[in-house]
C-alpha cells in the first residue's frame, strides 16, 4: 500500500472555485487606497475625491472590457450574491410596478443557492418559479428552455455561465437567444466564468450578469452587475440611499476594493488564454494519475464543456469527508463553499442523477493560477494513498 507522502511546507490549495488568492499585483494596486488615497469617490469637489473617482471609473472600464460590455453598463456591488439578488428581484419588482403581466421566472436546478433562493422568494410576491432539470452531463437542454418560455409569457430567464461545483459551462449565447425570442430578459451568474473563459455579454444579447472579485484573484467583498443599456434594462433597487451606481446600489463605493477588482479584470483579460492552457494541462495530468491508480473513479459533468481547472470526482471506495480528514494538508471541498456547513449530499450532484451515497463520495478539485506542478504531484500521491488506506479499512 502506498504510504502518504510527506506533508508540504504549506497546505496545497486546490479549492479555487470557493475563493482564490488575491494576486500580489492586485494587492499592490489596492494598498494606496487604504492609506494615502483615502478620498471618497463621491466627493468630486476636491482633489482627493476626484482621484478616487478616477480610479473607480478606470476599474469600471477594466471590468467592462473583461465582460465585453460598456463601462456605463457596470454597477459595482459587494459580490455576486448581491448582484444576483438585484438582477432577479429588481427585474421582477420593476415589472410589477409598471403592471407588466408577466410573472414567470425560469432558472435551473444546478444554480447557485443565491439564485435559486431569490427566485423562490419571489413566489411570495406573486411570481411563478420554474426550475428546469439538467442532463446527466450537467448541461441545460435548450429544448427544455424553449418549452418553458413557450408555455407561458416569461419575464426572466437565469442560467449560470459555469457551475460552481462541476465547472460545467452552459451555452449562454444559444440560451440567451431562446429567451430573447420569447421576449424574456436573460440573466447569467458569471461569477465562476469571469476571468476563466471569454465572455462577450453585449454580443451574446445578455441583459444582466453577475461577477465577484474573489473568484478571479481579486479581493473579497466586491463584485459587479452588468446591466444592458440598449435596449435598456430597468430594475428596482433593493434598498434606498444616495442614488449611487445609477440608483441601483446606493452607498459609498469601496474604492480600494473596486481598484482591486479592476486590476484583477485587467490581468485576467491579458493572461486568461495562456493561463487556461497551463491549468488544463495540470488538470489532465492529475486526472490521468488518479484514473491509473484508482479504477472506477468517475468524473461528474461534461469534460468538453468545462472550466479548465475543475474536476468533480466520485471516488469508488472512500467517503469524501474521510478523505479530507485524512489529508489535512490538501485543501479541496465536497461542494459549494456557500453550502459547506450543511453536511448533506450536494443538490447539484443530485440534479445530475447521482445518488446520495455517490454524492457523499465526491470531491471538488479546482486548480488555479498559483497551482504548481509540485502541488499536483502531492495531490495525486496523497489522494491515491489515502483512498487506498480507506478502501482497505472499509
Amino acid at each position: 500500500m502506498n504510504p502518504l507522502p510527506p506533508p508540504p511546507n504549506r497546505p496545497v490549495y486546490l479549492d479555487n472555485q470557493a475563493t482564490t488568492r488575491c494576486d500580489p499585483r492586485v494587492l499592490a494596486e489596492m494598498l494606496p487606497f487604504f492609506a494615502e488615497e483615502y478620498g471618497n469617490p463621491h466627493s468630486a469637489e476636491h482633489a482627493m475625491g476626484r482621484r478616487a473617482e478616477a480610479a473607480v471609473e478606470a476599474a469600471r472600464g477594466q471590468v467592462a472590457a473583461l465582460l465585453g460590455a460598456e463601462a456605463r453598463e457596470i454597477v459595482f456591488t459587494s459580490g455576486a450574491t448581491e448582484s444576483n439578488n438585484i438582477a432577479i428581484k429588481g427585474a421582477a419588482r420593476f415589472a410589477r410596478a409598471v403592471d407588466d403581466p408577466r410573472r414567470r421566472i425560469v432558472t435551473v436546478a444546478t444554480e447557485h443557492k443565491c439564485v435559486l433562493e431569490s427566485v423562490l422568494d419571489l413566489r411570495a410576491e406573486g411570481f411563478e418559479a420554474v426550475i428546469l432539470p439538467v442532463r446527466r452531463d450537467g448541461g441545460l437542454d435548450p429544448a427544455a428552455l424553449e418549452a418553458a418560455v413557450a408555455e407561458r409569457p416569461t419575464l426572466l430567464v437565469s442560467v449560470m455561465a459555469a457551475n460552481n461545483e462541476t465547472g460545467v459551462v452552459q451555452d449562454i449565447p444559444a440560451l440567451a437567444a431562446i429567451a430573447k425570442r420569447a421576449g424574456a430578459l436573460f440573466h447569467t451568474d458569471a461569477a465562476q466564468a469571469a476571468g476563466k473563459m471569454r465572455l462577450a455579454l453585449g454580443e451574446w444579447n445578455v441583459d444582466l450578469a453577475s461577477v465577484s472579485g474573489h473568484k478571479m484573484y481579486g479581493p473579497k467583498g466586491v463584485g459587479a452587475l452588468y446591466v444592458r443599456r440598449r435596449p435598456r434594462v430597468r430594475l428596482s433597487p433593493l434598498f434606498s440611499g444616495g442614488g449611487q451606481e445609477r440608483g441601483l446600489r446606493s452607498g459609498t463605493l469601496a474604492a480600494a476594493l473596486i481598484v482591486g477588482l479592476g486590476e484583477a479584470a485587467r490581468i485576467a483579460r491579458e493572461e486568461m488564454e495562456e493561463e487556461a492552457l497551463r491549468i488544463a494541462q495540470l488538470r489532465a495530468g492529475l486526472l490521468r494519475r488518479l484514473q491509473e491508480a484508482i479504477p472506477g473513479i468517475a468524473v461528474n459533468g461534461s469534460m468538453e464543456a468545462r472550466l479548465p481547472g475543475n474536476l468533480n470526482l466520485t471516488f469508488p471506495g472512500a467517503d469524501a469527508q474521510d478523505l479530507m480528514a485524512a489529508l489535512p494538508d490538501l485543501c479541496v471541498s465536497t461542494g459549494s463553499a456557500c453550502s459547506s456547513a450543511e453536511i448533506e449530499p450536494s443538490y447539484v450532484l443530485r440534479a445530475l442523477g447521482l445518488s446520495d451515497e455517490a454524492a457523499g463520495r465526491t470531491l471538488r478539485i479546482a486548480i488555479g493560477r498559483f497551482t504548481s506542478p509540485a502541488d499536483i504531484d502531492y495531490a495525486a500521491a496523497a489522494l491515491v494513498a489515502a483512498h487506498a488506506r480507506l478502501s482497505a479499512a472499509a
